[in-house]
């Protein structure tokens, strides 16, 4: 190369830089719409599915609608009724109770089927993931008529054990009926918690393990040094989702009203029951549109309120 070449060269440097720069400089004030592009088909979606439907809801629940006069504005009536209204507040009551009884035993079920397949010492490692994690991919009103017939003191395995035992055993009385739901609950979710929880424990290297091992620890001092403080990130996600899966409650309660003898399921046995009959079989959208809102709240209160507790203890 020449040294008038690399003179013009060595000049064209400064001009396409200075030049880049002043593009990079217009094009700083300029909206970057390129994560848009790609983010349009899910927000279309989430804005007509999501948004919509919850901003159409807290609109209806301020109306009534009366057999005389149609549709009237009412303002917070239809919250106010709600505060007061004893049936909702025993639907609450009732998914709390199944809430703090039924997570706890499903989320420790699952932890020590992961702790279990995670130790390698499980013979049937892929069958038992595999058995596990099946019944959450039955449908929930399918493995609803199943434990409903399993249940059935006449026609059912209970009934037939009754005949073989001659016991009077009845897992689908009003004072066990909670429990046998969640017994159905618990059947349906431990396995994809447990898969939760051994994806967390698979993050762990190995050399850790033998590393304790080799400085004397025992099995369990592994697993309460090691295994369950990295359970901790997991253990929120799977209890948040566990809250407002069991604050949802319907499908296992509405099938099994017509297996129950009775009148053990009521209408407003769960909150989402409560609101689904007010709707669709009392006309009364408008209120059921109200304690769906509330309902929303109280969820979302609960499980934010979980979510800063376990923030607070990873921080630790």
């Amino acid at each position: 190369m020449s040294a008038q070449t690399s003179e013009q060269t060595t000049g064209l440097l400064p001009d396409m830089a200075s030049r880049h720069t002043a593009r990079a400089r217009i094009n700083k004030h300029k909206a970057d719409w390129r994560g848009w592009k790609f983010m349009w088909p899910f927000a279309v979606v989430f804005v007509f599915v999501f948004i919509i439907p919850i901003a159409y809801a807290v609109y209806i629940s301020f109306f009534k609608n009366q057999m005389i006069g149609g549709t009237r504005f009412v303002a917070f009536e239809n919250y106010t009724r709600l505060l007061a209204d004893r049936q909702f507040w025993s639907s609450v009551g009732r998914v709390t109770v199944f809430t703090v009884f039924q997570v706890p035993i499903m989320l420790f079920l699952a932890a020590a089927m992961a702790l279990a397949l995670d130790s390698m010492k499980l013979h049937g490692t892929k069958f038992f993931r595999i058995s596990t994690f099946l019944p959450y991919a039955v449908p929930a009103v399918v493995s609803t008529m199943i434990w409903g017939f399993v249940y059935g003191a006449k026609y059912g395995l209970v009934g037939s054990l009754n005949d073989l035992l001659g016991t009077n055993i009845d897992v689908l009385k009003p004072d066990v009926l909670l429990a046998s739901i969640a017994n159905i609950n618990t059947w349906e979710y431990a396995g994809y918690n447990m898969l939760i929880f051994y994806s967390s424990l698979s993050t762990i290297p190995h050399s850790l393990y033998e590393a304790a091992s080799i400085d004397g620890a025992s099995e369990w001092q592994i697993v309460k040094k090691i295994k369950l403080p990295e359970l901790k990130g997991s253990l929120a996600i799977t209890v948040i989702f566990s809250i407002i899966g069991s604050f949802q409650l319907f499908n296992e309660p509405s099938i099994l009203q017509n297996m129950v003898p009775g009148n053990a399921i009521t209408t407003y046995y769960t909150p989402n029951m409560y609101a689904y009959n007010l709707s669709f079989s009392g006309n009364q959208a408008n209120y059921a549109a109200a304690l769906a809102i509330v309902m929303a709240v109280i969820t979302m209160a609960i499980a934010y309120i979980v979510q800063l507790k376990s923030m607070k203890e990873q921080m630790k």
